[in-house]
């Protein structure tokens, strides 16, 4: 299944940020072709939420219908990952 980092720019404050992560999984719950594997969250200096989540989805497609169905933000990009790597996989 491929998987998408989705970066979201959100309307809402950090406070609010645990309801919008449960509407987000109630609608994920009618989407069973999506998986959301994690989340990084950014606050910035006027509160503001940006985050990078990683989702495995059939296509950018189901992605942008989770996005528009969820609501409170701006999808600033999406794409596809390619590969994974850490820093052990090159020793030196």
């Amino acid at each position: 299944m491929p998987k998408y980092i989705v970066e979201r720019l959100f309307e809402v404050g950090e406070d609010q940020m645990p309801d919008v992560s449960r509407e987000s999984n109630r609608v994920l719950a009618t989407m069973p072709e999506i998986t959301w594997v994690h989340s990084h969250v950014v606050v910035d200096e006027s509160g503001k939420v940006r985050t990078f989540c990683i989702y495995e989805a059939p296509n950018e497609e189901a992605v942008r219908r989770h996005a528009k169905a969820l609501g409170l933000h701006t999808v600033e990009g999406i794409t596809e990952i390619a590969g994974d790597v850490t820093p052990a996989d090159f020793p030196i």
